[in-house]
Order: C-alpha cells, then structure tokens, then sequence
C-alpha cells in the first residue's frame, strides 16, 4: 500500500549564474544538495533557462535559435534513499535543413524521467552490460537539474532536419571514363531491368 507524498508548493528554480564560471563549466547548470532536499515532500520543477544560458545551450547544441526551453515537473523521494524526477521538457529550436540549409523551426515536448539511486545494481560476470534503463543515475552529493535539462535536449532535437517539401538529390557515382553508377542502378531488381532493356533492344534490331 502506498503512502501518498506530500507536495510542495515552492519550484525550484534557477540560480543566478556565476560571474566567473570554470572552463570546464556545463553550459547550463542548476545543482541541488542532496543534503538539503527534504524526504518528507515532494517539490514543484520549474527551470527556466536564462539569456545567457539558453545562448550557452544553442552554442553547444550548434542550432541557429533556441527559445522557450522550460523544465517543469516534479521531484520526489523514493525509497530510503533515492529521488526520482518526472517532467516535461519543453523548447523551440531552429537548424539548417540537411538538405537546402533552409532554417527548419521544431518545438519539443518531451517527458523526462530520472531516477537517482544510492546504490547502483552491481554487475556479475566477467562481462559488464550497459543498462537498458538509461535514465537511472548513481546518487551524488547534488542532483543537476540544468545537466538533465541539456541532456534531454541535446537527445530530443532532430538530428537530420528538413524542410518542408526538401528532397534528397540523385547521387551518381563512378571513376573518370566509365558510366557512372545512378541510385537506381544499386536498388533491387536493378539488374533485371538491365536484362529487359537489352532483350527489347535485340527484339528492335531483328524486326529491321
């Protein structure tokens, strides 16, 4: 039987950035002590990026434009020891086509799930597997909403956009002084359509 958590009505928010960030500083960070979360309730998520950190994230993401980039949801004890974080991702953000290189507009709404846990499963064997549950994370002293927030992001955005009505072109290939190879002749049953066009060929020379 499950106890129902209590809910807390403060989001967490975004800290004011530093002045004089690291150089191996995350482009957008927003760390929580682990020491000072309360385990009797859970809290309101509502991470917004700042200007200068959404130019941080559109910088390392290398998109043209990056805006209305929002992390909302819930953060909540689990467990003895662990927390789990349930949220949607939100952000609108503009890449060159893959085609014409056109500016291509896409807004994201993705959820987002995270569970950080105090003690990981150990592997057995000589083999180690790679988890098929990514979104599980070793408990440290701070909890990164701002790197879960990139994260995210970096996994939803488009990799190949395009625009609208954008076709791939006929690539052709081959070496100076022979026929170029077409896509079509490398497609299934090209060869056969090779054959019916030399046997219709021959069937024109007989009839002359």
């Amino acid at each position: 039987m499950k106890t129902a958590m209590p809910r807390s009505d403060s989001p967490e928010r975004e800290s004011p950035a530093s002045d004089s960030p690291a150089s191996d500083a995350p482009a957008f960070s927003h760390a929580l002590p682990v020491a000072t979360l309360k385990r009797a309730a859970s809290r309101a998520v509502d991470l917004v990026p700042d200007a200068q950190a959404l130019e941080a994230l559109r910088a390392m993401l290398g998109l043209d434009g990056l805006r209305k980039v929002s992390l909302r949801g819930r953060l909540s004890p689990e467990g003895a020891r662990d927390w789990r974080l349930e949220a949607t991702l939100g952000a609108t953000l503009t890449q060159p086509c893959s085609v014409t290189l056109q500016p291509v507009t896409t807004r994201i709404d993705e959820p987002v799930s995270r569970l950080w846990r105090a003690e990981m499963p150990e592997a057995t064997g000589d083999e180690v597997e790679i988890p098929e549950d990514v979104s599980q994370e070793p408990l440290g002293r701070e909890i990164d909403l701002g790197a879960v927030l990139a994260e995210a992001l970096a996994l939803a955005m488009p990799a190949w956009p395009r625009a609208e009505g954008a076709e791939l072109g006929e690539a052709v290939f081959g070496p100076p002084g022979t026929a170029p190879m077409r896509d079509e002749d490398a497609r299934p049953f090209a060869s056969l359509a090779g054959l019916r066009d030399a046997l219709a060929g021959g069937e024109g020379e007989e009839s002359q």
